[in-house]
């Protein structure tokens, strides 16, 4: 492998692996969208916790989910796609030999370069399926959620599940970043120089989405108006104190 293409995609090793922690140092300062939303998230299973009917809670997760599955069948798509031109034979690398807007390249580099591409759709693949399985579990959290429990073990409760939906939806965004990498993966068939222009492009424009878009100065004034104003109890458990008996039996 010449070593252009060796230090370009060193360069996008390191901004794959360090994108997420860099992100998590950037939000202790705050003002970075996904720490925002973090709060944001937290604070809905607050409400939900002191809500008398979840149906809207599961209604929103619900479409959460079919987002989520969308995306997965898409990659599973595109995975297929590549897979079968990395796994062609001859037959597939003549059919893309030919084309003027491809960098000359060996068939090895060629190989390597369209198995990056299959590697970060893999990876956003696995990030889908885990996030649908977390959001199934937090589902599941919002049914079981104790209508009548005191205010301590409601706020223990809605803790534990956005404990659940954090790390659910996170993996959601984490796969919908794969397939930022996954283009600037497959501009190294251009050339590294494009390699790298997309490689470091793709970072700006999510640095710049997370801390400069206006979706992230909305989403912090949310949440600065949503920590002035406290959880408010409904009337089903400030009026009774204990769950309404159950009905006597007629003889």
């Amino acid at each position: 492998m010449p070593l252009l293409d060796i230090f370009v995609l060193a360069v996008f090793s390191l901004c794959w692996l360090l994108y997420e922690p860099m992100l998590r140092r950037l939000g202790e300062a705050g003002g970075v969208l996904n720490t925002d939303m973090t709060v944001i998230r937290r604070r809905w299973m607050q409400e939900m916790a002191v809500r008398e009917i979840a149906l809207l809670d599961g209604q929103l997760l619900g479409h959460a989910i079919n987002s989520a599955s969308f995306f997965a069948s898409s990659n599973l798509i595109l995975i297929a796609a590549a897979a079968g031109v990395l796994f062609g034979g001859d037959n597939a690398w003549k059919s893309v030999e030919g084309l003027a807007v491809l960098a000359k390249t060996t068939p090895m580099m060629f190989q390597i370069k369209l198995g990056l591409v299959l590697i970060a759709l893999a990876r956003g693949l696995l990030d889908f399926i885990w996030s649908i399985r977390q959001m199934n579990y937090c589902l599941a959290a919002i049914g079981a959620a104790p209508m009548w429990a005191p205010p301590r073990v409601l706020e223990e409760y809605a803790e534990a599940a956005g404990g659940i939906l954090n790390p659910a939806l996170s993996a959601f965004n984490a796969g919908v970043r794969a397939y930022y990498f996954a283009l600037a993966a497959a501009c190294w068939l251009l050339g590294p120089m494009p390699f790298l222009s997309a490689t470091l492009g793709a970072m700006t424009l999510l640095l710049w989405r997370q801390r400069r878009s206006r979706a992230s100065v909305a989403v912090h004034k949310v949440r600065e108006i949503l920590e002035r104003q406290p959880v408010v109890h409904g009337p089903h458990l400030t009026k009774l104190k204990r769950p309404p008996p159950p009905p006597k039996d007629r003889p």
